[in-house]
């Protein structure tokens, strides 16, 4: 039986007295789409950085298809490809040469080196760009380069950071396509760290991290699942009020998040109007909506996803 593609256990890191992760443990199987998911300041990075070995652990251990990414540093970046967030594309080149260029790094040269190339860039539409400055290209075309780039020397597991980020809707869509295939037809596993909730759904299985711990885990669908019911979130100027007045009536849980009430029951539009028939004038608004991934991080940290986006620091 192969060896799982990554197995983290017990990883913690700090940046000076800030703690960055703190015991994550995960397995990720081969040949798996795996998206680690969370807002700035949640951990993603670091356990990016700590994957593709440019921080060391300083607690726990991490191997990448058996090989430990500490004692055998130089083993397992022969099997990664990695794509950062920010360009790592040499503008100036054409598309053929940035390729040539990684090609020779990892000593790969002549025939094979060309034959590597010119099947990539067919694999990711990209034949007719080869001789295109990098400069003149779209970011979605540069995102592809980056990626056909990464794979020349035929690494088993890709990383991607954020790999999303300044795409356009459809550039994102031409990604997904891309990895989809590389995953189909090559048999690779690929690991991306991202804080976007509608690319998290496209992964096979996620990891929700929030201030350095892992909060929740698992296909989408079946995080989703647990919540156990519709999310419905109520307006009202008292919110406090409301909560209690719910929880003491109902017996429900209720959270109260960004002045607004939140529960979630089964059947939640039926819930919605005995809400609204038992407090007339105190409840100005209601919205009744099926579990997302933010629905999931809410019950599991008490937080909203994009608050935590837009105001958290760090990495």
């Amino acid at each position: 039986m192969p060896p799982q593609a990554v197995q983290i256990s017990g990883l913690s890191h700090w940046y000076g007295p800030r703690r960055a992760l703190e015991n994550v443990s995960l397995e990720i199987a081969s040949g798996e789409v795996y998206a680690l998911l969370g807002p700035n300041g949640g951990g993603k990075t670091t356990l990016f950085r700590v994957l593709s070995t440019l921080v060391a652990p300083q607690d726990g251990t991490v191997r990448v298809l058996g090989r430990d990414v500490v004692e055998q540093t130089r083993a397992v970046r022969g099997l990664l490809g990695v794509v950062f967030q920010a360009p790592s594309l040499d503008r100036k080149l054409t598309v053929a040469e940035n390729m040539r260029q990684q090609a020779a790094l990892y000593g790969i040269a002549g025939t094979v080196a060309r034959r590597r190339c010119d099947r990539l860039l067919a694999q990711l539409n990209l034949s007719d760009r080869a001789l295109d400055r990098v400069e003149s290209l779209s970011g979605g075309l540069r995102r592809r380069v980056e990626l056909a780039k990464c794979l020349i020397h035929e690494p088993r597991l890709l990383a991607m950071d954020e790999p999303s980020t300044g795409l356009d809707p459809g550039a994102r869509s031409d990604l997904w396509r891309c990895l989809g295939q590389l995953q189909d037809e090559r048999e690779v596993t690929i690991v991306l760290t991202t804080h976007l909730l509608e690319e998290a759904e496209k992964a096979d299985r996620l990891g929700i991290l929030h201030q350095g711990r892992m909060v929740a885990e698992g296909k989408p669908e079946a995080l989703r699942a647990e919540i156990g019911g519709d999310a419905i979130v109520l307006q009202t100027k008292r919110p406090d009020e409301l909560a209690t007045r719910i929880q003491q009536r109902f017996g429900a849980a209720v959270q109260v998040i960004d002045g607004r009430v939140r529960l979630e029951q089964p059947e939640g539009c039926q819930w919605a109007a005995r809400l609204a028939e038992a407090f007339p004038g105190l409840i100005e608004a209601v919205s009744v909506g099926r579990p997302t991934l933010e629905d999931v991080f809410i019950d599991r940290t008490g937080h909203r996803f994009w608050e935590e986006s837009d105001h958290a620091g760090g990495r």
